[in-house]
């Protein structure tokens, strides 16, 4: 690897620091901890830049890492996980907010979300998952990114935020319902361009 590609590969990992960063501490609850996940992960990206090879983006592959560098510290710090306090807006259940008609059917359908397998392809749509996802009250990010993105099992999750199953699992329908709906305002009912 050349001197200016060896620069270029730097100045890449450090313009994508603060995403990771932000992923860190979502996860972990703590700043001294997500800054030292993220320093390991760049100091692993920098030891070994061959690793790399260019096979996807720099960004997943930095995620990569600090996915395994985020596990490394949960299962290290154990109980000692920062968890903020539940609010007033974490408690309504979401589910009363909407309509519903009998048996629990929505009283108006979800809009239609045309074919997700080309929207998921689009990096406009992954911009606004993220930020719905970073607009999720703190315990639901965190338990949906442990679930959906760490793929950690719900029994993991359970024992290391010494949660209930059933209360991990309110908390993770409330997460997707409001995904939901912010993807609907945000993602699927955008007006469509002439």
């Amino acid at each position: 690897m050349a001197v200016t590609d060896q620069l270029s590969y730097e100045q890449q990992i450090a313009a994508n620091r603060d995403y990771l960063l932000r992923f860190a501490r979502l996860q972990l609850r703590n700043d001294a901890w997500a800054e030292d996940a993220v320093s390991e992960t760049v100091l692993a990206a920098l030891a070994k830049p061959q690793s790399f090879g260019n096979r996807s983006q720099l960004k997943t592959w930095l995620v990569g890492i600090l996915k395994h560098k985020v596990i490394d510290a949960l299962r290290h710090h154990g109980r000692e996980v920062c968890v903020g306090n539940d609010t007033a807006d974490e408690q309504a259940d979401p589910l009363e907010q909407m309509a519903f008609r009998q048996r629990h059917h929505f009283a108006e359908p979800p809009a239609d979300w045309g074919n997700p397998e080309q929207d998921l392809s689009s990096r406009q749509f992954f911009a606004v998952l993220e930020a719905c996802t970073d607009k999720l009250p703190p315990v639901q990010g965190r338990l949906f990114l442990m679930r959906e993105w760490l793929e950690l099992s719900s029994d993991d999750i359970c024992k290391e935020l010494q949660i209930t199953p059933t209360n991990l699992y309110v908390q993770l329908h409330r997460a997707r319902l409001r995904l939901r709906e912010c993807l609907d305002l945000n993602w699927f009912s955008r007006p469509t361009s002439p």
